[in-house]
């Protein structure tokens, strides 16, 4: 593991530490918009059995419930898998590339906004593949490269406010990363193993009050909350200013804010392959 990855991980693992609550009332409700997607593209119905990793506070797991499926799910954070216990949901704390399922224990996987967050994509999406069944179907969604305004107002916010872009310990290892794009997550799944892959992207206005969307950065959620709370009291305060000032770009007529937001969603089959051990890990 190079150090880069190693830097990349550790600041993930304390961008969220603790942050469930904030997470879940903030940007929380964003990331829920795919769940529905997600679940569609990887098949999932009753009588499945289905591993959400990295499953936050348990929303995409809660919709999987509901259509019947079992689930299990799995977050690096401990918060967070509290936050899904909470919901009812089976809910441990593992950490990506390393899962404590045998092989072929799932007969479909989602991801939802996680790839994004390991250090090891490839390597998460090899660990992902191992513990699906052949013919397994596995759905997983990252932000894009291509990126929808309501995505950047809070990053506007601290570029007007002259915030330092640097954060040390933020860049991916250039020889982890891939593109951002439909075609780049697809070609992600097929060198990990699955295939009739196929990608796309979704497009979806956020609704969100002006004080709720700036709470998730306040709490430093995200890379845009990692670059809030970098910053001195007078720069965040800057920050606020200049995000109030932009807010008025996206009011809904109704009080509230309308977010454009981008992502990306690829899915695929598992491919038939030797099993390793068939230990958990």
């Amino acid at each position: 593991m190079t150090t880069l990855t190693q830097e990349f991980e550790a600041s993930e693992r304390a961008m969220w530490d603790g942050r469930a609550a904030a997470y879940g009332a903030s940007f929380g409700r964003l990331c829920a918009y795919s769940a529905e997607a997600l679940l569609d593209a990887a098949g999932v119905g009753p009588d499945q059995d289905l591993l959400d990793a990295g499953t936050g506070t348990g929303t995409v797991a809660v919709a999987a419930g509901e259509r019947g499926a079992r689930v299990r799910a799995v977050d690096a954070d401990g918060s967070m898998v509290a936050a899904a216990r909470d919901r009812g949901i089976d809910a441990r704390v593992a950490v990506l590339p390393e899962l404590p399922f045998p092989d072929g224990a799932f007969d479909a996987v989602v991801a939802n906004f996680v790839v994004n967050h390991v250090g090891r994509p490839r390597a998460a999406l090899a660990e992902l593949r191992r513990v699906l069944r052949p013919g397994g179907r596995i759905a997983v969604t990252v932000w894009g490269k291509r990126r929808g305004a309501g995505q950047d107002l809070l990053v506007r916010a601290c570029r007007e406010a002259g915030a330092e872009p640097a954060v040390p310990g933020r860049r991916l290892d250039p020889a982890e990363d891939f593109p951002r794009t439909p075609d780049g997550l697809a070609r992600l799944l097929t060198d990990a193993g699955f295939g009739a892959v196929a990608g796309r992207e979704l497009e979806w206005d956020h609704r969100a009050g002006a004080e709720e969307w700036w709470s998730g950065a306040a709490a430093g959620i995200g890379q845009v909350g990692h670059l809030v709370a970098a910053q001195p009291p007078a720069t965040r305060e800057r920050i606020r200013r200049a995000y109030d000032g932009l807010c008025a770009e996206f009011a809904d007529g109704a009080g509230g804010l309308l977010l454009p937001h981008v992502a990306v969603l690829a899915h695929g089959t598992a491919q038939d392959r030797p099993w390793g051990s068939g230990e958990p890990s």
